[in-house]
This record gives structure tokens, sequence and C-alpha cells, in this order.
């Protein structure tokens, strides 16, 4: 079978968030297959609230048009949460998600009572580094394996060559580097003006942490319902090679936007989109177009710059 012809029977899935459905409109006309979407009480790290009510209206919108609409249910579930866990998973189903994401067995548990038949993605971010675990998850019901953000290029490539899992891989935008259920800078601060050391904080421009031997990186830093969440001092950016993760057949490319401008994520979309596009009509012939990473630059915020990750640096776990 010819290069062309493998292209043709290839369809990578361009994935990203949207935080309204303005913003997945949008990028539905960027160019976006696929979105995640969900709502704090049930998933973590999300763009944008979306109810159930939400959610069906985004499948509505969506499935005309041939685009898919994960619902993320990754958040680390408390026996509080239970109770109402099976009347949310039915009403997933019921607004005729195409998957449910998750990272917690009683998510799995429960749509497989609730939902079955329900294709489920398996995300826990840091644990998913190998293809053992992911035919554990496999055996288990889940039918696709969001790989972790720590991976290398080589690594990525051995587990696309090693199951037959659906593999998802972050291609663009910041990333977390570090959770707590706690609400560790509100509880900073509350300690500091107790002993009279701070009196308010500005939150307009948004937090972030540094370090001393970076003096010029800075790690956003934001609270919500779920506790404290530490992002990456860069954005993560495939652009330029994103022909290595399609000549492998990588099943999902995400585009993270989380804490960015509506503006900014559909140049990005549509930068993916124009590369992508471009490859699958004839890879043998595939160019990179620098006016394709221009777009993205011209909107880049100048405090962040874009790297590459982990993709070409060696990991030892």
């Amino acid at each position: 079978m010819t290069a062309k012809a493998n292209a043709d029977a290839y369809k990578p899935e361009l994935l990203t968030t949207a935080a309204s459905m303005e913003e997945l409109v949008m990028l539905m006309d960027a160019g976006a297959d696929a979105f995640v979407i969900g709502e704090a009480r049930y998933g973590m790290r999300l763009a944008g609230e979306f109810d159930l009510a939400n959610i069906a209206e985004a499948v509505k919108l969506a499935h005309p048009r041939g685009v898919r609409i994960y619902v993320s249910v990754n958040n680390l579930i408390a026996n509080d949460t239970l109770d109402s866990l099976p009347a949310y998973i039915r009403g997933l189903s019921d607004a005729g998600v195409d998957a449910i994401i998750f990272g917690d067995p009683a998510v799995l548990m429960t749509a497989k009572v609730e939902a079955p038949g329900m294709p489920l993605h398996w995300n826990a971010e840091m644990t998913s580094t190998n293809y053992r675990t992911a035919e554990y998850w496999g055996r288990r019901g889940a039918t696709r394996f969001v790989l972790a953000r720590e991976l290398n290029m080589d690594q990525i490539i051995e587990m696309k060559s090693a199951t037959a899992m659906q593999l998802e891989v972050q291609v663009h935008g910041l990333t977390n580097i570090y959770h707590s259920k706690r609400s560790l800078v509100n509880s900073y601060l509350e300690h500091q003006q107790d002993a009279g050391k701070l009196s308010s904080i500005d939150h307009s421009s948004g937090l972030f942490l540094t370090e001393d031997e970076r003096p010029g990186e800075r790690y956003p830093i934001y609270e919500d319902a779920n506790g404290t969440h530490i992002m990456s001092s860069d954005d993560l950016c495939m652009l330029e090679n994103i022909h290595e993760l399609l000549e492998i057949g990588t099943d999902s490319l995400k585009i993270e936007g989380f804490l960015k401008p509506i503006a900014y994520n559909t140049a990005v979309v549509k930068a993916y989109r124009l590369a992508i596009d471009a490859y699958l009509a004839d890879p043998e012939s595939y160019q990179f177009q620098e006016e394709w990473l221009d777009s993205i630059k011209a909107l880049q915020d100048p405090n962040r710059e874009l790297s590459y990750g982990f993709f070409y640096k060696e990991q030892v776990y």
C-alpha cells in the first residue's frame, strides 16, 4: 500500500477544549474534530463549566458537523460524590456524548452499569507511561489511553507499536505539573494576614510561582473547587514536528486551551488543521510552512516560551 493510500485510511483526531459554547462553535469552524468539556464537580482543570444541559446542547451543535464531544470525569472521586455519579453518567449517556474521560476506577465501574457501551478514555496524566498499563485498562473496558506528558518521542513510538488501543498525545498548550486537593494559596494568605504580614493581594494579573534558580520562569497557579493547580512555565508546541506523530499513526492530537483566550486557541487550532491536512494530502511531499507557526507566535504570551516539552528529552523512570 502506498503512503498516499495509508494517509487516506488514516484520520487523526484534532482534539481541543472549550471554555464556552461560543468558543466551541468558533473552534469547530477553525477545524477541531473533538472537544473535552465537563463540570468541576466531576472533572479537573476544565477550560469552562458545562453542566448536563450545556453538554446536551454542545452535542446537538457538534454531531451534525461530525464533531465528537467527550466529557471529562477525571476528578479524584470522593465518597460524597459517589451517590450522584450514577445519575450524572446516565445524563451523559442520554445527552449522546461520544466518550467519558476517567482516571478513577469508580467512574469506570459506574459507566459499565449506567452507560454500557460508552467509549472510555483512561487519563491519569502521570501514570500512563507503559503499554502494560494500557493493556490493563483496555481489558477493563477503556478504549483510549491518554499518554503521560513526560514521555519522549521514542517512548511514544514504542507505545504505539505495542498496543492496539487508541493513543492520545498532547501537542500544544500548558501542562499540569502539581495538584493538591488542599487550597494551599488561600491557606498561605490567611496565615500571612493573621501574622500581619499581608493585607491584600492582587488577583487581576493572575498568580504564579518562580524559582530562585530560574527567575524568568513563571508557573501559573490557581485554585478552584478541586484544590490547587500549578502549571508549566512554557507552552508545548509540536506544530513544526507534527508529522512525526502523524507518521506513526497517533490517533488523537490534543490542543490544551485551558487558561488561553479564544483568539489564541482559534489561531492554534487553525494552524494544526492546516498542517495535518497538508500531511494527509501528500505525506511524501509534506513540508512545514513557517507561516503556520507565525500565526501562533503573533498571539503568544511574551512571558511564555513555546517548547517541545519532553518530546526530545531522555527520560528515566
